[in-house]
C-alpha cells in the first residue's frame, strides 16, 4: 500500500506514525502487543500480520472491513450506479488510518480505536487532533455520523457543521404485559444502520438537509422519530423504531 495515496491526504503524516507505532509495538513481545491491542488467545496471530503491515497486500477497504453492519451494507451487491455513491459518500474511520473511503486500498489490520498505542497514546484524541482540521474541508454537506461511541472520539463536528450532522439511534418497540415499551437496540443497531445506508444508496437519495433525510427515510419504510432538532451548532438526533431485530 502507498499511505500518501489514501483519500484525505491531510492525514498521512498522522497515518504514518501510527503505522509504524503499530509495526514497531507487534514486532517485539508478542504478549504484550496482544494485551495492548486487546486480542483473546484466538486472535494471537494477528501480532504477526500487524508486524508485517508495511510489505502486506492491499485490497479496498470495502472489502477488507467486515462485520453485522458491513454485512448489512452489502457494498459487494451494490449495482455500478450505487457503488459509485458509496465511494464518493462513505467514511470508514478507523484506529490505525483515521478515516478511509471504501475504495482506499489497505491491507487488513487489527488495531479498534479504543487501544492506546505506544508511543502515541489513547488513538481516539490522537485522531481527533489531526481531523478536526481535516475533515471539516470534506464535509460540506449533509453529515450523517453513524459511528459507535468509541469511534465518535476521534472527531467531534463544530460550529456550523454541527448543525448540519445527524446521528441515529435504532430503538426496539414492544409489546410487555400489554404496554409499549422501547429499549435501546445493542447489536443489531449496526445491522440496522447497514440497511439504512444500503437504501439510501440503492434508492439514488442525497438529502441536503436533516429534514431531507428524515423524508428520505420514510419514503423508504422507516419509522423515523426526531429527539432532538440540532440548532446551528449542535446534531440532530433520529430515532428509528423498529420491532423485529435481525
Amino acid at each position: 500500500m502507498e499511505v500518501a495515496g489514501l483519500s484525505l491526504a491531510g492525514l498521512t503524516g498522522a497515518r504514518e506514525k501510527a503505522l509504524r507505532a503499530l509495526v514497531e509495538l507487534c514486532s517485539g513481545d508478542e504478549e504484550r502487543a496482544a494485551e495492548v491491542l486487546g486480542l483473546s488467545k484466538g486472535l494471537r496471530g494477528e501480532v504477526a500480520k500487524n508486524a508485517g503491515l508495511l510489505t502486506a497486500g492491499a485490497r479496498p477497504a470495502g472489502e477488507v472491513y467486515t462485520g453485522v453492519l458491513f454485512d448489512s451494507l452489502g457494498l459487494a451487491k451494490l449495482d455500478a450506479a450505487a457503488y459509485a455513491r458509496a465511494e464518493r459518500s462513505l467514511l470508514v474511520f478507523s484506529g490505525l488510518w483515521g478515516a478511509v473511503r471504501i475504495g482506499d486500498r489497505i491491507p487488513p489490520y487489527r488495531c479498534a480505536m479504543g487501544v492506546k498505542l505506544p508511543p502515541l497514546g489513547a488513538l481516539g484524541p490522537y485522531w481527533r487532533a489531526e481531523m478536526d482540521g481535516v475533515l471539516p474541508e470534506v464535509a460540506d454537506s449533509l453529515v450523517l455520523d453513524l459511528r459507535s461511541s468509541a469511534y465518535a472520539a476521534a472527531w467531534k463536528p463544530a460550529g456550523e457543521l454541527a448543525g448540519r450532522t445527524v446521528t441515529v439511534r435504532v430503538l426496539q418497540e414492544r409489546e410487555v404485559d400489554g404496554v409499549l415499551k422501547r429499549s435501546v437496540v445493542s447489536h443489531f443497531n449496526k445491522a440496522t444502520k447497514g440497511r439504512l445506508v444500503r437504501d439510501l444508496l440503492v434508492g439514488g437519495l442525497e438529502p441536503a438537509g436533516p429534514g431531507e433525510l428524515v423524508d428520505a427515510l420514510r419514503q423508504l419504510g422507516y419509522r423515523v422519530e426526531v429527539s432532538a432538532r440540532g440548532a446551528a451548532r449542535k446534531p440532530w438526533q433520529l430515532d428509528v423504531v423498529v420491532t423485529d431485530v435481525h
